[in-house]
């Protein structure tokens, strides 16, 4: 088995989803977290002047949708098969425009204006996405998870997502996007990594 060393900031932001599938396999790694005045010293020993970093037997790679999609490759949680997969992808797909449209808002500097985006986010595109996931999940049966019946990147996606939204989301409106996010956060390795993991704000 592969060395593992992952490097980020002290948030869980763009890193805690490998570190929840780390969590989740069970797997080994050293989690690096750069503090924010470290980082211009640290940035030229990254890839592409960039974080998340994983450090594979020493080896630095970059980009957390990448990372991501590696370590679940790796650990079995990316489906059985390329229809599976893809399955996946589609889930990923739709975690990623709700990522865009809530960090576009949440660092808009001019306040009128974030206030704004964040009443479009929790009134338009909240609903929009979320009625997504419901979708994808009837799809699959109901089963509380977007792919079969056990936990996918997928799912580890939409439990990062949750979290970092949750004010903006009424989920007795999305039954099935609960369904998947406490069979996600209700799973051992999991409950005991968020019961450890540093606060942070973000």
């Amino acid at each position: 088995m592969p060395t593992y060393r992952f490097r980020y900031f002290n948030l869980r932001g763009l890193g805690e989803v490998p570190r929840l599938l780390f969590a989740l396999a069970g797997q080994d790694y050293e989690d690096v977290r750069i503090p924010s005045e470290a980082w211009a010293t640290e940035k030229p020993n990254t890839p592409l002047g960039q974080m998340p970093v994983l450090d594979i037997d020493g080896k630095p790679f970059c980009q957390s949708s990448a990372i991501s999609r590696y370590l679940a490759r790796t650990f079995g949680f990316y489906g059985n098969g390329d229809l599976e997969a893809l399955q996946v992808d589609q889930a990923l797909g739709v975690v990623q425009d709700v990522i865009t449209a809530f960090l576009k808002s949440k660092f808009e500097k001019d306040a009128a204006k974030q206030e704004e985006l964040m009443k479009e986010m929790k009134e338009v595109k909240i609903p929009l996405y979320f009625g997504m996931f419901e979708k994808l999940l009837k799809n699959n049966g109901s089963t509380g998870y977007f792919v079969g019946k056990k936990i996918s990147l997928a799912d580890v996606s939409l439990f990062d997502l949750c979290d970092k939204v949750q004010p903006l989301v009424k989920f007795a409106d999305y039954p099935l996007v609960k369904k998947c996010n406490e069979n996600v956060g209700e799973n051992p390795k999991i409950k005991a990594w968020v019961k450890k993991r540093p606060v942070t704000d973000f």
